[in-house]
């Protein structure tokens, strides 16, 4: 049996406890069950969460850990000196300790993370960076392991982190499984961008996201100016006009970066040829899809394919 604490703090935000729903299903599902949640912190009882209502919890030290994920709140607000000590001496006897959105703070604090790759919600990079500068920050992924420490984006992606421990506990089809149960129609792999090119493109008007929409639904097909604009039932200069002011870039300029998103996205949950990736998001060649990768990123597809293939399958 698993014991998985997740540690929680006055003020947290309660979407991190949507973690547990994780495990609770990997025992539903499992022929054995395995994870024993408890919902901890410093000193126990009720603990107010930044929406007014309050959960009840155990004391830390009153249990021992196989797993112990530390939760994030709004104001990244550092812990007692007690507890700081209890998580810097923590590795010795908790087999993986794992942090949520700006968790990441208290590990960094305790000198967990010092000489180590992390992540965290990208809206505290900066600062993160500012006062951790040992921490190999890579603000940019969903999730983060480097040997028995585990870092987490923002609260969602807490889910993500909790579906790869257990795929690393009992398997990806039980980590498939309870992504199905959880409607979670893409399970993300911890290489995967925290940032989304539709998300950022923000169209105003109908008819532009009409537009977006056909482009990420037909990757394949001729998505020149001419084609979108008859998308959009606009001239190809009104078309090229209302995107542009609409999205900040051009149409083929938001063109490539979905087709990008896209590639990298099969990479990541995928193992696919990069011919094969190349073909399904239109870019036609590797050589045209290895182009647009070193503007997107700086790198080539084979490089983001390595990555992803290591952070998929992490080690303990």
């Amino acid at each position: 049996m698993h014991t998985i604490g997740l540690l929680v703090f006055p003020n947290f935000q309660a979407l991190g406890l949507a973690v547990s729903a994780v495990f609770e299903y990997a025992n539903l599902m499992h022929p054995e069950k395995t994870y024993h949640f408890r919902l901890v912190s410093e000193h126990g009882g009720p603990v107010m969460t930044s929406q007014t209502f309050s959960v009840n919890t155990e004391r830390l030290t009153d249990s021992t850990y196989d797993t112990l994920i530390v939760g994030g709140d709004n104001d990244c607000k550092l812990p007692s000196p007690e507890l700081l000590n209890y998580l810097r001496e923590s590795p010795k006897h908790i087999r993986r300790i794992a942090a949520i959105c700006t968790g990441a703070f208290i590990l960094a604090e305790a000198g967990l993370l010092d000489g180590k790759r992390a992540t965290t919600h990208w809206l505290h990079s900066n600062a993160f960076r500012k006062f951790y500068p040992k921490v190999q920050l890579d603000e940019d992924k969903i999730f983060v392991t480097d040997g028995q420490i585990w870092t987490s984006a923002g609260l969602t992606a807490g889910i993500d982190l909790a579906l790869a421990i257990v795929e690393k506990d009992l398997g990806l089809d039980v980590a498939r499984q309870i992504a199905r149960k959880l409607v979670i129609h893409q399970r993300r792999g911890g290489g995967q961008s925290q940032f989304s090119t539709l998300l950022e493109l923000d169209a105003k008007s109908d008819r532009v996201q009409m537009v977006l929409s056909y482009v990420k639904e037909n990757l394949k097909a001729d998505l020149s100016v001419e084609s979108l604009a008859e998308v959009a039932n606009l001239s190809p200069r009104q078309f090229s006009r209302v995107f542009t002011e609409e999205t900040g870039l051009p149409p083929a300029k938001a063109v490539e970066r979905l087709r990008v998103e896209s590639a990298r996205l099969m990479m990541e949950t995928g193992h696919h040829q990069i011919e094969i990736i190349a073909r399904e998001t239109g870019f036609g060649d590797r050589e045209r899809m290895r182009q647009a990768f070193l503007r997107a990123y700086g790198q080539s597809p084979q490089s983001i394919q390595r990555i992803s293939a290591g952070s998929a399958r992490p080690s303990m």
